[in-house]
C-alpha cells in the first residue's frame, strides 16, 4: 500500500497570548527542556527507538495490541512528577483534529515530536462510544509546567478519512494542569517514552507505530511539513503518515542517523554543530533534539552567550528574549547548521520572531526579537540543543522508526522573508 498523505486538514498554528507573554513562554520551553535532561533518570531500562524496534521486531503485521502489558503488579502506576517526560503547552503549538470514538468526536490536540502518549479530555470532555474500551488501568504523565492524570481506554482514532487506527490506547483525562485551549496531545515521539505512564503497561504503541502494525501504511516514518506565518490561528502544515510530500521540500532529502548520546537519544536526537555566520562556531558537533513542542530555537548556555555576543543583542526585560536594534538586524548573519554532513542556512529573517505577533509575547510594536534562547544547561549535559518551532518552519523533517533516523530537507520557505 503506497503511503498516505493528510491533505486539506487544517495543521494550524495555535498563538495565543499566555499572561506572562514571553517570560512564560520561555519559563515553559526551559522546564520543558530540564525534563528532557533528566530523560535517564525517569525510565528503567533506558532504551533508545533502536533498542524499541529490536525488542518487539519491528515489522509490519507483528501485534498489534493497544499496550504491552505486563503481569499485574509488576509494572505498577506511575508515580510521582518523574513518571514521563512529556510536552508542555507552549503557548505557540502546532494543534490538528484528531476523531476518536465512532461516531467520531473531534478534538484539537497539540502535535508532539517529543512525546508519545495520546490523550484527550484537556477540554472537550471523552464521548464514549461502542468503539470505546476501558481498559481498566490508569495513566499519570508528567509536564515542564502542567500534569495529566486519568484512564486509559481503547478506541478507533481518525487522523483522516483513509487514516483510521482502530483499538488505539488513549488517555482519557480526569485532572490537567497547563494545557488552556487545547484537548489533549498526539503524541509521535519513541514509544519508549509513554514507559511508565500506564499501569500494568510496558508501553503504549503511538499511532504511528498502530497505522503501520495494521497496514495503513507501508513505512512506519512520519513526514512533517510546517511554513512561517505571521498571522494567527492558520492552517499551515501538512503531515504525511507512512512516505514524504517531495512536494513540500525542494533538493535532496538528507537522512542521518538518531544520536547515540544519553539523554538526546531518548527522543528524536541528532549530532549538529552550529556556526554564526562563517567563521564563527558557536557549538562543535553535538547531541540535541528536534522537537515540535518546544517553540524557540534553545542552545546550551555557553553557545547561547557566544551567540547573544556575536549578535550584540540584548536581553529585552519586559519580553526575557534577545531583542536587536534595525541596523543590527541589518548586520545580523546566518546561523549555519551541519546536520550529518550537510550544512543548512538559517537566515537573518529565521532568526526573528514575526513582528505582527510581538503582541502574542507582550512586546513592542515593531521591535525585533531573536528566537534563540539559553537552554539552561552547559554544554556537555548530553542534549546541548532543541530545534523547536521556529526551526522546523524552515524545514521539512522525517522521522523513521524503523530505520532508526532522521530525515531534514529545506523548503520553498527555507529563505523566505515571512517576519
Amino acid at each position: 500500500m503506497s503511503h498516505v498523505v493528510i491533505r486539506g486538514i487544517p495543521f494550524a498554528t495555535s498563538l495565543r497570548a499566555a499572561k506572562g507573554g514571553a517570560k512564560e513562554l520561555l519559563q515553559r520551553d526551559r522546564a520543558r527542556a530540564q525534563k528532557f535532561l533528566a530523560g535517564t533518570s525517569h525510565h528503567t531500562p533506558s532504551a533508545t527507538v533502536g533498542e524499541y524496534s529490536r525488542r518487539h521486531g519491528h515489522q509490519k503485521g507483528t501485534a498489534t495490541a493497544p499496550s504491552t502489558t505486563v503481569p499485574s503488579g509488576t509494572g505498577g502506576s506511575s508515580t510521582g512528577a518523574n513518571s514521563s517526560i512529556d510536552v508542555t503547552d507552549s503557548g505557540v503549538t502546532y494543534t490538528m483534529q484528531v476523531g476518536v470514538g465512532n461516531p467520531a468526536t473531534q478534538y484539537t490536540l497539540l502535535i508532539d515530536t517529543g512525546s508519545s502518549n495520546t490523550w484527550v479530555g484537556a477540554n472537550l470532555p471523552y464521548n464514549p462510544t461502542t468503539s470505546s474500551q476501558d481498559t481498566g488501568n490508569t495513566i499519570n504523565v508528567s509536564y515542564g509546567s502542567g500534569t495529566m492524570t486519568g484512564e486509559e481506554y481503547t478506541d478507533t482514532v481518525t487522523l483522516g478519512s483513509n487514516l483510521v487506527i482502530q483499538n488505539q490506547g488513549i488517555g482519557v483525562a480526569s485532572s490537567t494542569q497547563g494545557f488552556q485551549g487545547v484537548d489533549g496531545i498526539l503524541g509521535v515521539g519513541p514509544v519508549d517514552l509513554t514507559q511508565g505512564t500506564v499501569s500494568n503497561t510496558l508501553d503504549v504503541p503511538t499511532v504511528t507505530d498502530n497505522l503501520y502494525a495494521q497496514g495503513t501504511i507501508s513505512s512506519d516514518l512520519l513526514g512533517v511539513f510546517y511554513e512561517p506565518s505571521s498571522n494567527a490561528n492558520v492552517p499551515n502544515g501538512e503531515l504525511t503518515f507512512g512516505g514524504t510530500d517531495n512536494t513540500k521540500y525542494t533538493g535532496a532529502l538528507n537522512t542521518l542517523p538518531l544520536t547515540t548520546t544519553s539523554p538526546a537519544s531518548r527522543y528524536w536526537g541528532i549530532d549538529q554543530s552550529v556556526s554564526y555566520g562563517t567563521g564563527q562556531t558557536i557549538l562543535n558537533t553535538t547531541a540535541g533534539i528536534v522537537d515540535t513542542g518546544t517553540t524557540l530555537l534553545l542552545l546550551a548556555t555557553e553557545a547561547f552567550q557566544a551567540y547573544q555576543q556575536a549578535t550584540g543583542a540584548v536581553q529585552d526585560p519586559n519580553t526575557g528574549l534577545l531583542t536587536i536594534t534595525p541596523q543590527q538586524y541589518t548586520n545580523l548573519q546566518s546561523l549555519y547548521f551541519k546536520i550529518g554532513g550537510i550544512t543548512y542556512d538559517f537566515t537573518p529573517n529565521a532568526q526573528i520572531w514575526p513582528r505582527s505577533l510581538n503582541s502574542i509575547l507582550g512586546g513592542n510594536e515593531g521591535q525585533i526579537y531573536l528566537i534563540v534562547s539559553d537552554l539552561g544547561s552547559s554544554l556537555g549535559s548530553g542534549l546541548d540543543f532543541i530545534n523547536g518551532f521556529g526551526w522546523l518552519q524552515r524545514f521539512y523533517t522525517v522521522y523513521d522508526t524503523g530505520k532508526k533516523r532522521l530525515g531534514v530537507a529545506t523548503t520553498a520557505y527555507t529563505n523566505a522573508d515571512t517576519n
